[in-house]
């Protein structure tokens, strides 16, 4: 039951600051659309910081969860298909994904005026600066480290321009998903002549 709740209350965090943005956040109205008191956000997060703090955590998971799974339905898939899928199920018009995306901005815009979530944002971009890099590497084994983070970094930096642009109705989400593909192209290219 305890995991419940605190479940319950991560869900609406991530559903009121993807709706009313991080400075928005009001831990009245967390515990409302929680269903739950407020005494019950502070006894399981100790306060608006551990909130925020977690609710990153838990779209990370989320997020991990929904790109990871795939669709289940086309069989085995080789390192570069692995790879592009990965990246594509970050544009899913699926009220989850919408909505993690969007917090994720949030909480990314909101770092620049709140320090205290800085490490955090930058830990959890590094783990999946880290993971892209790890589908590449499967793509292009013999390419240095250091490389395939760079490469790493410049797609997800894209994806988050690119995810931005789209839930804010400036590009369509095919547009977007060719985009992506293209990116996915020119990075397993660069990789393979490493003088570009």
């Amino acid at each position: 039951m305890v995991r419940d709740r605190r479940t319950a209350i991560l869900e609406a965090a991530a559903r009121v600051v993807a709706r009313r943005g991080v400075r928005g956040l009001r831990m009245e109205e967390l515990a409302t659309e929680a269903g739950v008191s407020t005494a019950l956000v502070y006894y399981h997060f100790k306060d608006r910081a551990g909130v925020l703090r977690h609710t990153l955590e838990f779209i990370s998971d989320r997020a991990d969860r929904y790109t990871s799974d795939g669709d289940g339905g086309g069989g085995p898939l080789d390192a570069r298909e692995e790879l592009e899928q990965s990246l594509l199920l970050e544009f899913q018009d699926l009220p989850a994904v919408r909505e993690n995306s969007t917090a994720w901005g949030e909480l990314r815009a909101s770092a620049v005026f709140e320090p205290e979530l800085r490490g955090d944002l930058a830990r959890a971009t590094l783990a999946w600066i880290h993971d892209v890099a790890d589908l590449l590497s499967r793509v292009r084994p013999t390419a240095p480290a250091p490389t395939l983070t760079a490469s790493a970094e410049r797609l997800t930096g894209l994806l988050e321009g690119l995810s931005t642009r789209w839930l804010s109705g400036a590009l369509p989400l095919a547009h977007a998903r060719g985009l992506v593909k293209e990116a996915v192209a020119v990075e397993i290219e660069r990789l393979g002549h490493p003088e570009i």
